[in-house]
């Protein structure tokens, strides 16, 4: 896992990452795509009305776990079908 690359979505307003949360009191799991092509299939297929807000970052798996600790993530979310969508839930610990 460190060393593959990640792709992102990050807000181009704020420079917020996209989440999912499970859990309303949590801070939520960033999104990560394997793919590039993956991160814009899963924006057309499920937000294409707000696709241009977005960019797609990428990400070194060595830099994944500073990058949660900076942000206060619970974990990551890895997109394993962009399509359905079916996710992946890994916790950090």
């Amino acid at each position: 896992m460190l060393s593959d690359v990640y792709y992102l979505l990050r807000v181009k307003a704020d420079g917020r990452y996209l989440t999912a949360r499970p859990n309303a009191e949590e801070s939520g799991y960033v999104l990560l795509f394997r793919e590039n092509f993956d991160a814009l299939s899963y924006l057309n297929t499920h937000a294409a009305d707000v696709a241009n807000r977005f960019a797609v970052e990428s990400l070194p798996g060595n830099q994944l776990s500073s990058l949660l600790k900076r942000w206060g993530f619970v974990g990551v979310a890895i997109v394993t079908d962009p399509l359905l969508p079916q996710v992946e839930f890994l916790q950090h610990s």
